[in-house]
């Protein structure tokens, strides 16, 4: 697995950046306000979040980001004082393909900060992850999330019936929605201006 390039993504509203330890706070608290509103869909929302739990998640998801396993972002405001949400590009569908997924903090849904992160994340993913091919899932009753790959140009290619489990542990399926390279290229996305930034802080340009 190719490590990622970009560690840093900058829109007009949003920072998207890889975890860092000292956000664990923002984390367990962005989560425990909105547990009603992420558990139908997130099986991991079914308790509070613990510090201590949250402490070790986020140096996971620190340690798989530099090691080139796994990538999750956190969605902070420009000032990074609070977690508007969380996202990824996800390494688990193949080489030279991500999945993302997203999640917005209760107190920050229907801004458009989902389909801005999702676009952002685009642009990175093939003008600098060197990526054929990008995909979101989603539950097939998740209107709201089926929303964001409609809209930015994804095709459902795939509901895969039954394979995963609910909150309440009751069979659910999901549909994949795909972006290809091609249709990326003669299908641009709408306009946002975003910069990328490396490991160490410097600006990647594209």
């Amino acid at each position: 697995m190719e490590k990622a390039n970009t560690f840093r993504i900058e829109t007009n509203r949003l920072i998207i950046r890889c975890y860092r330890r000292e956000d664990t706070p923002l984390v367990s608290g962005a989560i425990n306000s909105s547990l009603d509103h992420l558990r139908p869909w997130m099986p991991w929302a079914s308790r509070p979040a613990e510090p201590e739990s949250t402490l070790k998640l986020l140096q996971l998801f620190h340690d798989t980001f530099y090691l080139g396993q796994d990538y999750f972002f956190g969605i902070f405001n420009k000032t990074e004082s609070e977690l508007i949400g969380s996202t990824g590009l996800h390494t688990r569908i193949g080489a030279r393909a991500r999945e993302i997924g997203y999640w917005i903090n209760v107190a920050h849904v229907r801004q458009g900060y989902a389909k801005e992160t999702v676009t952002a994340l685009i642009k990175v993913g093939f003008a600098i992850e060197n990526l054929e091919r990008i995909e979101i899932r989603c539950d097939p009753n998740n209107i709201i999330s089926q929303k964001i790959p409609k809209a930015l140009g994804f095709k459902n290619t795939a509901t895969i019936k039954n394979n995963e489990t609910d909150v309440n542990g009751q069979p659910r399926d999901t549909m994949i929605w795909s972006l290809l390279l091609k249709d990326y290229i003669t299908h641009p996305l709408p306009s946002l201006n975003i910069k990328a930034f490396d490991k160490n802080g410097q600006e990647i340009l594209f």
